[in-house]
C-alpha cells in the first residue's frame, strides 16, 4: 500500500480529489476524531485540491441534524463535532466538500451540511476524470444483496416517508432508536458468514456496467480490483491500531490516475 504521507511531500501539486468512507466518528472516538482533523490539516496545504467526498458513515450514528443543531452556543462550543465542522468549513473555503449518506448517517441532511460548507450527494454519484474515465461512486451497502434480511431492512428504515416520521419523533427517542440499530447491527454482523456481508458479483458487474471506476466503502476490505479492465476501489475503515490511526482512502492525481494510499497518524 502506498503512503499518503509521501504523497504529500512528492507530489503535493498533483493531488486532484481525496475519497475517504467509514470514518465511524463520534463522542467516544477522540484518537479518530483528531486523526481526522489532522487529515484536513494536510489538506489544506494541498495547493490543487478540487474536492474532498466522504462516501458515508462519516459519522458513527445520526439521529437528525437537530441533534446538533438545536444546542446554545455555549453547548457546541464545547461539543466534539464543533471542533470537526469548524475545520471542515476552513477546508471549504478553498476546495469542495462532499457528504454521501452510510447505513450509519443515513439522517444526515443539507442543513449540517451547510455547517461546514459542503453539498449532500445522493448515490450513485457520477463523475469524469481529466483523462475521460467516468467514476462512480457508492458508499457500497446496497450492493451487498446476498445479506437479504439487511437489504429488507435498509429499504425500510431509509424509505423516505418513515426517515421523515423518525425525524418526527422526540430526540430522546431517536437517540434510543440509534443505539438499538448499532446493537442489532454488531450481533448481525457476529453470526453472517464474511460472505454474505461483502459486495455481490452480479451487483458489481451491474454498477461497473454504468462506469469505468467504481468506488466505495462500507465493507472495510480496502482494495482495487481489476475486472474485465474495469476498476472496483475500496476504501477502507478508519481505526485505532498499534499506537497510531490508520486508514486506506483514495487519490485522484493530476494525470486521472486513481489509487489507494495508507494514512496513518500517530497517538
Amino acid at each position: 500500500m502506498q503512503d499518503f504521507n509521501h504523497l504529500l511531500t512528492t507530489k503535493p501539486h498533483d493531488i486532484r480529489m481525496v475519497f475517504v468512507s467509514d470514518l465511524h466518528l463520534s463522542a467516544d472516538t477522540a484518537m479518530l476524531n483528531q486523526a481526522f482533523l489532522a487529515l484536513l490539516q494536510d489538506l489544506m496545504a494541498i495547493p490543487n485540491l478540487q474536492a474532498l467526498y466522504i462516501l458515508g458513515d462519516w459519522l458513527d450514528s445520526w439521529v437528525g441534524d437537530d441533534d446538533y443543531l438545536s444546542l446554545s452556543d455555549a453547548q457546541k462550543s464545547e461539543h466534539w463535532l464543533t471542533f470537526i465542522l469548524n475545520q471542515l468549513k476552513k477546508l471549504s473555503h478553498k476546495t469542495a466538500i462532499y457528504i454521501m449518506h452510510g447505513n450509519r448517517d443515513f439522517m444526515i441532511r443539507q442543513g449540517l451540511c451547510d455547517v461546514l460548507g459542503g453539498t449532500l450527494i445522493k448515490e450513485p454519484y457520477f463523475l469524469t476524470l481529466s483523462n475521460a474515465s467516468r467514476l462512480r461512486l457508492e458508499h457500497g451497502d446496497r450492493m451487498c444483496t446476498d445479506d437479504k434480511a439487511y437489504q429488507r431492512y435498509r429499504k425500510i428504515i431509509q424509505n423516505p416517508i418513515v426517515s421523515w416520521l423518525i425525524l418526527k419523533q422526540p430526540l430522546a427517542k431517536r437517540r434510543q432508536l440509534a443505539q438499538n440499530i448499532k446493537q442489532k447491527s454488531q450481533n448481525d454482523k457476529s453470526q453472517k458468514t464474511a460472505v454474505i456481508m461483502d459486495v455481490n458479483d452480479n451487483a458489481t458487474h451491474n454498477a461497473l456496467a454504468t462506469c469505468d471506476i467504481l468506488i466505495h466503502g462500507h465493507t472495510h476490505r480496502p482494495a482495487v480490483h481489476d475486472i474485465d479492465g474495469k476498476k472496483r476501489v475500496v476504501l477502507g475503515d478508519w481505526r485505532l491500531d498499534n499506537h497510531q490511526v490508520t486508514a486506506v482512502i483514495g487519490a485522484v492525481l493530476n494525470d486521472g490516475e486513481m489509487g489507494l494510499w495508507e494514512f496513518r497518524h500517530p497517538i
